[in-house]
């Protein structure tokens, strides 16, 4: 089925909305979803042919509630559920919203939706699914499709994610305060998994998955129409921005990786640059300084040289260790040994590398033994970095990785014979 591009946008934008609306009527997370997923289908086929809706928020909310009754009276005999549903809410509520019902009836609760999804009690893998399909509007084909995995194992995951959330008997509305940052955390540490999917795949033959890093921006760039004055979200965001902006330059002609250091920077995307380091530049002076601002912030100082031998690596420096302060983590203190072995040799990159090696989360990870690789190579020891380089291509799942490692040990053996 083909949709014209602008009906495919805008079901997207209203999917978490009509989800929302019918998840706060009702309360029933698993049947609503099933609901606004037939209504979203049924839009898609019309609207193309017979036209959008003056209202299509309330055309969708209408099309799903009828949708969710005609579910419940479908199983009466056999469960009674409309109990549930239909004699919590008068008859006439269940219907009396015309197709186009005046706008600006039903609040937006696109926020409670995406904290709901990122349920406490789902695992990181259950909450991306369940984030994509009730609130990224994805169908399950279209993520197993992303994350590589069958059809029915996705099916079997947003089931299972649907069935917790239905189970934790948690209402669609805003945490109490004290639960708010956390939840938020874990809706930002989602949406950066997602991105980071499609940006640098885990596995397959492709290195990018474009379309999820795509769905990320556009539900972080949700997430801070809802909050627009939280400086992690727009930290997120710029950090989104200012990465995916290097997507045209990472990989060659034939779908190899080319690193950082060797990308044609004229091919980076400008737009996206200039959107990530405005955005960054007007977050960090208003407040507390997070995670994301600073990752952002270090996308940034790459972004604005002009050339690799242009790069602020003192700077990096110094923004590496104010993250590694308030967010200790083994890839963080990674990535600031190459900022090190920038700023003062690789003998102090390889000291610090050695701290990383007693570490089981990172012992024997790709990247740690390609940054090992780097390292040796640019002390001159060819033979060393080439084994080294091997190591790590044999520990990678991604196809391109995997060749971009192994032809870098293959050059370094031919310039020595």
């Amino acid at each position: 089925m083909s949709v014209d591009r602008s009906v495919e946008d805008l079901l997207r934008e209203l999917a978490p909305q009509v989800l929302g609306a019918l998840v706060r009527r009702y309360g029933v997370f698993d049947a609503c979803e099933d609901a606004v997923q037939e209504a979203l289908l049924a839009a898609a086929l019309q609207w193309p042919s017979e036209g959008t809706p003056d209202n299509p928020r309330g055309w969708l909310v209408t099309v799903a509630s009828r949708k969710l009754v005609d579910q419940v009276r479908s199983e009466q005999a056999r469960r009674r559920r409309e109990d549930r549903i239909a004699l919590a809410t008068p008859q006439a509520e269940l219907l009396s919203h015309a197709a186009d019902a005046e706008p600006g009836t039903d609040r937006d609760d696109s926020l409670a939706l995406l904290l709901l999804c990122c349920h406490p009690a789902l695992s990181d893998p259950s909450r991306i699914a369940l984030t994509l399909r009730a609130v990224g509007g994805l169908t399950t084909a279209q993520i197993a499709a992303a994350f590589l995995v069958p059809e029915a194992t996705m099916a079997q995951r947003i089931s299972r994610a649907k069935q917790t959330v239905k189970t934790s008997g948690t209402p669609l509305r805003m945490p109490e305060a004290a639960d708010q940052a956390e939840r938020l955390d874990a809706v930002l540490h989602v949406l950066y998994l997602i991105f980071n999917e499609g940006y640098t795949a885990t596995g397959g033959a492709d290195l990018t998955a474009p379309a999820l890093s795509a769905e990320a921006i556009r539900l972080t760039r949700l997430l801070r129409r809802l909050l627009p004055d939280d400086g992690e979200v727009a930290g997120l965001l710029a950090l989104m921005l200012l990465t995916d902006a290097r997507r045209p330059a990472r990989t060659g002609p034939g779908g190899d990786l080319v690193p950082l250091a060797e990308q044609d920077r004229g091919r980076w995307d400008r737009r996206l640059v200039t959107e990530g380091i405005d955005l960054i530049s007007r977050t960090l002076p208003r407040g507390q300084v997070g995670p994301y601002q600073l990752q952002a912030a270090i996308a940034a100082v790459h972004a604005e040289a002009g050339h690799v031998d242009a790069t602020d690596w003192p700077q990096i420096l110094v923004l590496y260790g104010l993250l590694e302060r308030i967010a200790p983590n083994p890839m963080v203190t990674l990535n600031r040994v190459v900022a090190v072995a920038m700023v003062h040799g690789p003998d102090a990159g390889l000291d610090l590398l050695a701290t990383l090696e007693s570490d089981r989360r990172l012992a024997r990870h790709h990247r740690l033994l390609a940054t090992r690789a780097h390292l040796l190579e640019l002390r001159g020891e060819h033979a060393a970095a080439a084994d080294a380089y091997r190591d790590a291509a044999r520990r990678t799942t991604s196809a391109p990785e995997r060749r971009h490692l192994t032809s870098r040990a293959a050059r370094l053996v031919a310039g020595r014979n």
